[in-house]
Order: C-alpha cells, then sequence, then structure tokens
C-alpha cells in the first residue's frame, strides 16, 4: 500500500505539501494514521510537479525521511500541480526508482495506492518497471487518463481483491479514483488537495466515497460513480 497527494491551484512549495504539514507525506511514510494495509511507506518516494507545461519528477528508492537533499531545495520548488506518493511495496514487487510513482507520458503524472493481479493487466512494454503500478501507469497512458474511471471498473470486476486508488494530474486538472482505500478532498484558497489521508487536522478536509472518481478543473470540482458500483 502506499499514500498520495495532489495540488491544483496557485503556485506553492513543494515542502508546504510534502514535508511541512504535521501528517503530511513525510510522517505518512513511517506512521499513517489511515492506512489500512502495511504499517511503513519506506520503499521509496517520488513527487512530480509542472513546470509550465512540462512534467518533471523527482524519485527515490529510499525513505522519504531520510532525504535531505530534497529537504533542503523543496523550499525553492514551487509549482501550480503536484502528484507525490510515498511507496510501500507489494510483495514480490522491486524496490527500485522505476517502481515508484508518479509515472509519467510525458503529459500526464501518475500515482497508484493500492494492488492489482499482474494477470488481469495486459502486457504493457512501455511500462517504467514491471511491478503492479507501473503496468497499470502504462495501460491507463495507452488507454487515455480521460478512460481512468473506465480502467479501474473494469480491472475491478476482474480482480475483486484489487485496490485501485489513482491519482493523476496534467497541470490543469487531477484524476482521482476510490476503490477499495481512502481518499480526502480540501478545498483551500489557493487550490484543493487530494490525499490518501488528511495532512492537517483542518475541519474542511472532506472524505470521499469508495468507488467514485473525482475530478478537480478551474471551473469546478465533480464526483461521479463508478460503473459497476453496487
Amino acid at each position: 500500500m502506499c499514500r498520495h497527494l495532489g495540488w491544483l491551484g496557485r503556485d506553492v512549495s513543494l515542502s508546504s505539501l510534502v514535508l511541512d504539514p504535521p501528517h503530511g507525506l513525510r510522517t505518512q511514510s513511517y506512521a499513517p494514521r489511515r492506512q489500512k494495509h502495511g504499517l511503513l511507506n519506506a520503499d521509496g518516494w517520488g513527487v512530480g510537479f509542472f513546470d509550465g507545461a512540462t512534467p518533471r519528477r523527482w524519485r527515490s528508492a529510499a525513505p522519504l525521511w531520510g532525504d535531505v537533499s530534497f529537504e533542503s531545495v523543496a523550499p525553492a520548488l514551487r509549482s501550480h500541480c503536484v502528484v507525490a506518493a510515498v511507496r510501500s511495496a507489494t510483495v514480490s514487487m522491486p524496490i527500485e526508482v522505476s517502481a515508484t510513482a508518479p509515472f509519467t507520458d510525458g503529459r500526464w503524472l501518475l500515482s497508484h495506492n493500492g494492488i492489482v493481479d499482474r494477470r488481469v493487466l495486459p502486457a504493457a512494454p512501455a511500462a517504467e518497471s514491471v511491478c503492479d503500478s507501473a503496468v497499470l501507469a502504462a495501460l491507463v497512458f495507452a488507454r487515455g487518463v480521460d478512460a481512468l474511471g473506465d480502467v479501474v471498473a473494469e480491472l475491478g470486476a476482474t480482480d475483486p481483491h484489487a485496490r485501485l486508488n489513482l491519482l493523476a494530474g496534467n497541470g490543469s486538472r487531477l484524476l482521482a479514483t476510490t476503490w477499495g482505500d481512502t481518499l480526502s478532498l480540501l478545498r483551500r484558497d489557493d487550490g484543493v488537495v487530494l490525499a490518501s489521508e488528511p495532512y492537517d487536522d483542518d475541519p474542511g478536509w472532506e472524505d470521499m466515497p469508495d468507488r467514485h472518481l473525482v475530478e478537480v478543473a478551474p471551473d469546478g470540482i465533480t464526483v461521479t460513480p463508478l460503473k459497476g458500483l453496487r
């Protein structure tokens, strides 16, 4: 299992989203509050952000809590759209930078919080790694991220044990699914946060319902049931 976070709004520092909050991703790497599966997210981390329309990434296979280089630079890195994650690797999956979210097709950044049986995933030659999340990301990119909800519903029907919380951003939109794990939303004056769990105790956090698609765009927020919802 993993934890992830997305931001869309005005330019803010990466530190203000990932490191500074009292229960941010750095803290969630060793003490998540709402994680149902696993106790640590020590198998890597990644932060993706947009430099204009270009996605940039900083990823590591080491725990976020020990990365002093990122800590020194993060206050100076600013962006209007961010996708970040800390990783708890699925058993038997490789621990390597290429297996660490966010993944990208050059336009979108994408993270997967969950697990899916690789036997239900079509072959994806463009996948960055053999891990389930990387293959799933390559499938989403091949289908088109606008079909994210359909992909999740189809895989969920094929693999009843799958947990398919995905989060994607392209600089102007965030898309996220809830399928088997938690997702919360915070509306701020300067933008919107989507996160696996709240990074502080602000009463404005809203829990998103399971098996839904959440879209954050400049014209508002929509929450739509996914196909197959019972």
